[in-house]
């Protein structure tokens, strides 16, 4: 059977593709070689994720470039791609499915000599069919997307990447470069025992939103949440020299736990308002080389760092409390940059051989 272009591509080719963007932008090139009139493209995926419902993906003829939009879980819901659509020219939309969560694909026409306001019937007929080709694809499509971002919201997006690429056997994995933060909330168990559970989860919500917020606006990566504790890197990136690597790694954990701290004193400001006690907490900064992998049983596995920085940094951690500080960092993390620090001396760590020089932030 002699297909157009565009229809060929949905058959042989189009479920390959890298991406929606991808996939979107290839399409509209196709369509456009077909010869029809169009000016843009959108694509509207459902993922299910915590905070993002929709992401849209948007095409300009003209350039060739796509843009993305995000619609979010608690926001009102927008028509991203049907309102940059008519902004562009004449809109025909069709959803794949008869589901609404099914993949959403429209398409803006040019000046063409049809009726303002829509495409003729002969492309409208076109569209639909290109729709129907593109059923196939498109559900391979999502269906990627939505595993991948069951993956990020569950094992942050380095680690996703890593287990979609089919890094799966465990006892696998490579070592990295990171700095390493451990933090937990101060007198947690007895909290939980005066507090009823659905308000301990909001509890512990907050707090996470503050520092797992911060880790990720400073570019690293929240490896886990253990009962009230959070284990977080920021590894350096590949493409830096190791020098610079090392002080962006730092700099970036050093920003992120100031910024949780910041959080977290207006968060108590919050609950001392509305008669709450205040959450104590302590967190700690190492920098070093950690097995980034798989580790567990032969059929349950954790996708986490290991190695003697871990084992440091969680030492560290559980020396807040009696010194009396919210932030501690290591003397590695403090040779890799020249943020102002506190020095507080060395200092023996459980189960550690060396003692550890401890700094700490500024007050204030």
């Amino acid at each position: 059977m002699d297909l157009p272009s565009s229809l060929a591509w949905l058959v042989d080719e189009a479920a390959d593709s890298p991406g929606p963007e991808r996939f979107l932008a290839e399409l509209g090139r196709r369509l456009l070689s077909d010869g029809l009139p169009l000016a843009g493209g959108a694509l509207t995926l459902s993922v299910p994720h915590p905070i993002i419902a929709r992401r849209t993906w948007l095409w300009r003829a003209e350039t060739g470039a796509v843009i993305e939009a995000l619609a979010f879980a608690a926001a009102p819901p927008v028509e991203a791609g049907r309102e940059w659509l008519a902004v562009l020219g004449p809109v025909w939309e069709e959803r794949i499915e008869a589901s609404p969560e099914s993949p959403l694909l429209g398409w803006a026409g040019i000046g063409n000599g049809a009726r303002t306001g829509a495409f003729g019937p002969a492309e409208a007929d076109r569209l639909r069919e290109v729709a129907r080709f593109a059923a196939a694809p498109l559900s391979a499509l999502a269906a990627r997307e939505a595993r991948a971002a069951l993956l990020e919201a569950y094992l942050g997006r380095r680690s996703a990447a890593r287990v979609q690429a089919g890094a799966l056997a465990r006892g696998t994995g490579e070592t990295i470069r990171a700095a390493v933060l451990c933090a937990d909330l101060r007198d947690f168990t007895a909290l939980s025992e005066v507090t009823e559970p659905h308000a301990m989860i909001a509890t512990l919500d907050a707090w996470f939103d503050r520092v797992a917020g911060a880790v990720h606006a400073f570019g690293g990566e929240v490896l886990k949440f253990i009962g009230d504790g959070v284990l977080a890197i920021f590894p350096v990136a590949a493409e830096s020299g190791k020098a610079q690597g090392d002080r962006d790694a730092c700099e970036a954990a050093l920003r992120a736990i100031a910024a949780s701290r910041a959080g977290m004193a207006h968060l108590d400001q919050v609950r001392r308002a509305q008669g709450l006690a205040p959450l104590p907490f302590g967190a700690a900064l190492h920098f070093g080389e950690i097995l980034w992998g798989n580790i567990g049983a032969a059929d349950r596995l954790d996708f986490t760092a290991i190695g003697p920085v871990v084992n440091l940094v969680s030492r560290l951690e559980g020396l807040c409390k009696p010194l009396g500080r919210s932030v501690l960092i290591s003397g590695a993390v403090a040779a890799n940059t020249s943020a102002p620090l506190v020095p507080l001396g060395e200092h023996a760590l459980r189960g550690i051989a060396d003692p550890c020089a401890v700094f700490t932030l500024p007050e204030g």
